[in-house]
């Protein structure tokens, strides 16, 4: 029997995620991402789905960059306003019981002191199901925001990264040892000083004493999610994470690139399979191909080329809005542009414009078709070396229902789904083993390391 997909729902507290646009679309619930409403009876649903995890994406700043101005994000809400993921996260804590709550967070934004005791909170309330996505912020105005000048250079977030890593770890795996709980009342000691450490951090960037306050919680760390798509990004991961999005066009290209990673895993001392790899996927579901294509089409009426160009040049640190849309993309000659364009190239039979990048961006992992065919699909995402998915949507909760209406039963058939959740805390569901991080994993070096 096929081994089966983790799969994961990827949204954002936010009007506009992925398919800039669509929050037009009467049949979203995307402009109401403020009410907690909406997100309980998204997360009940994906619980009873079996989903493995909601995943929460998040952005700290808008930045000047399309058409010289913010402007374009602002009127088409082009991931703004946007709210506070781990929010979102802590709320649903109490709604659920079995789904994974996985959150980003970028090392900007919190000190590791504080950042490790909120998770551990988090992950106590929980039972263990808290995930963290490691984000370092590629933006001018998130550093702004922090009271930095701009973007800090590419490889010294990575040195900060890792350095907001060795706190947080010394904090969570280091600073109580396993026997460091008593609860002896009968003898007036809860704890046990000789086993609760003082990390002594001195680095960089951080000065942190410790011990950490809160109780070892039940995974200790939580599962580390990281998206890095550099070099530097990938061999953070290697080192560091349990999961990665990824965003490969075809399943061809995710065996090249998973190939790769598990042996950049393997030369880091870890296990080649310690690392799961979730493709960004989107579908569109009919009855036929015919229905699904004309489902497809209807729904690309809401697409917006604007606010498309605006989030790619975000993420290139290109203004594409200086451009026509109509201009071919061979005529473009800015640096950081080639390789997204090589990237898509053979993707169009004729000569592909400005306006053509932006549709391939948000278009080119979504599949259409039957329930069956795109079970077929993902089985060859698997193949390549995928793990699992990140189920993005057009329509919110829309996208996911005709997902699980549909698609799922399918999958479960197959065995390429759950059908029920298995014990334990989200990191036992994922791998089928303790719930801590693997001996392997560099955290573990902090374990005892105190004494």
């Amino acid at each position: 029997m096929a081994k089966r997909l983790i799969i994961n729902a990827f949204s954002m507290a936010a009007v506009s995620h992925i398919y800039h646009g669509f929050w037009r679309n009467p049949a979203t619930q995307a402009t109401r991402f403020y009410e907690l409403d909406v997100w309980v009876e998204l997360a009940k649903r994906l619980e009873s789905a079996h989903f493995d995890a909601l995943f929460l994406a998040d952005v700290l700043g808008v930045d000047a960059i399309y058409k010289g101005s913010a402007d374009t994000y602002i009127e088409q809400a082009v991931q703004i306003p946007i709210h506070d993921a781990s929010t979102i996260a802590t709320a649903l804590v109490a709604v659920t019981h079995q789904l994974g709550l996985v959150f980003t967070s970028s090392i900007l934004q919190d000190h590791p002191f504080n950042f490790a005791r909120r998770v551990s909170t988090l992950d106590h309330l929980s039972k263990g199901r808290v995930g963290w996505n490691i984000v370092t912020s590629v933006s001018d105005n998130a550093s702004q925001n922090f009271g930095l000048p701009g973007i800090t250079a590419h490889d010294e977030r990575y040195r900060w990264a890792e350095e907001y890593m060795e706190v947080v770890y010394k904090l969570w795996e280091g600073s109580w040892d396993d026997e460091a709980l008593l609860n002896d009342a009968r003898n007036n000691r809860y704890a046990d000083p000789t086993h609760i450490h003082r990390i002594q951090h001195q680095g960089d960037r951080y000065r942190v004493a410790g011990p950490h306050l809160a109780l070892p919680s039940p995974q200790r760390t939580p599962v580390l999610y990281q998206a890095g798509s550099s070099r530097a990004g990938r061999a953070f991961a290697s080192r560091h994470a349990e999961g990665t999005f990824i965003v490969c066009r075809n399943p061809e290209g995710a065996r090249v690139l998973t190939s790769n990673m598990r042996e950049q895993l393997r030369q880091s001392g870890r296990d080649a399979h310690d690392l799961k790899f979730m493709q960004g996927l989107s579908f569109v579901v009919g009855s036929t191909e015919e229905e699904a294509k004309r489902k497809a089409r209807a729904l690309d009426e809401y697409l917006s080329v604007d606010g498309l160009l605006a989030h790619i040049s975000r993420d290139l640190g290109v203004d594409l809005g200086v451009m026509s849309p109509d201009q071919p993309l061979s005529e473009v000659k800015i640096d950081g542009v080639q390789g997204i364009i090589e990237y898509f190239s053979d993707a169009f039979d004729r000569t592909p414009t400005i306006a053509d990048l932006a549709s391939a961006y948000a278009l080119n992992t979504r599949i259409v078709g039957t329930p069956e065919q795109i079970a077929d699909e993902l089985a060859r995402w698997q193949a390549a070396g995928v793990d699992g998915i990140n189920l993005m949507y057009e329509t919110t909760p829309g996208s996911f229902i005709e997902f699980i209406d549909h698609v799922l039963p399918v999958l479960q058939q197959r065995g390429l789904a759950q059908r029920e959740y298995s014990d334990g805390t989200l990191r036992e569901k994922m791998f089928g083993i303790a719930p801590t991080l693997p001996e392997h994993h560099p955290a573990r070096k902090w374990r005892h390391a105190f004494y």
